[in-house]
């Protein structure tokens, strides 16, 4: 007789930070009115927002912030093409704490622990 293994399904509950919704909003924006690429702009909105929904179903296959390390690794990062989407896992929610351009200081990362 075999061991049989169970798994559990937890389902998260995702909320977006405004400061999350302004980057996202920020970031459109550029690449829609400025580098005039309106296509371009719901593409990569459209990619972010898969990026969450991956999130929200997985949240533990992205690695830990390494910028704003923990004991019980909460804060991660989920890389979606040149953005990082960082967020923090408390019980069964996920919190999306904000998108911010992987080129961006790492100083504007760990500004992100505080946001609320």
């Amino acid at each position: 007789m075999g061991k049989k293994t169970r798994t559990v399904e937890t389902t998260y509950q995702i909320v977006i930070f405004p400061n999350a919704i302004k980057n996202i909003d920020e970031i459109t924006g550029y690449i829609a009115f400025i580098n005039q690429q309106p296509l371009n702009a719901i593409k990569v909105g459209d990619a972010i927002f898969q990026a969450i929904d991956k999130i929200g179903e997985r949240p533990y296959i992205f690695k830990e912030c390494e910028l704003i390390p923990t004991k019980n690794k909460i804060y991660r990062q989920a890389r979606c093409l040149s953005w990082y989407i960082i967020y923090k896992i408390r019980n069964n929610q996920i919190k999306i704490l904000g998108v911010i351009h992987s080129s961006r200081k790492p100083s504007k990362i760990k500004l992100l622990r505080k946001v609320k």
